[in-house]
């Protein structure tokens, strides 16, 4: 998909919001909710979204959504260092599939990363999916630190 396009209410992020796919998720507020990616690209790797915008990317999306999906991603980067003791966090946003877009619901990266690992992000949404029980006690560990 382009920059430009129509807002898919069965989106992926969509679903999760309205209960219909699980998701694993780390932090929530009136505003967003936060959850672990399923193809994560580091341990603790989580998404942040907006629970009431209706944008596909950061062209799109309300000044006040995009200030509180930030206001949230610096919760959720602060509760997974306090977790995992990452040498360093990558945030990360993405807009259009030339870009590496794979969900059209405006949503952040927090990618968690370790000296000597990869950067970047390889294939995205097209690695291994991860273990549901292993993602359930990973996000017990990262709640912990809210």
């Amino acid at each position: 998909m382009s920059l430009d396009g129509v807002y898919d209410d069965n989106n992926p992020f969509a679903l999760i919001l309205a209960g219909k796919i699980p998701s694993t998720k780390l932090y929530e507020d009136a505003h967003t909710l936060a959850f672990l990616d399923i193809q994560p690209q580091s341990k603790g790797h989580s998404l942040v979204i907006s629970k009431w915008s209706r944008a596909r990317n950061i062209l799109e999306i309300e000044d006040e959504a995009l200030a509180k999906v930030m206001a949230s991603v610096k919760k959720v980067a602060n509760a997974t260092r306090r977790a995992l003791a990452p040498d360093g966090i990558h945030i990360a946003q993405f807009n259009g599939a030339p870009a590496g877009q794979t969900v059209f619901h405006l949503h952040v990266h927090v990618v968690p990363r370790w000296e000597g690992g990869p950067l970047g992000f390889s294939a995205h949404a097209q690695g291994d999916f991860a273990d549901a029980a292993q993602l359930a006690a990973l996000a017990e560990q990262i709640r912990a630190q809210f």
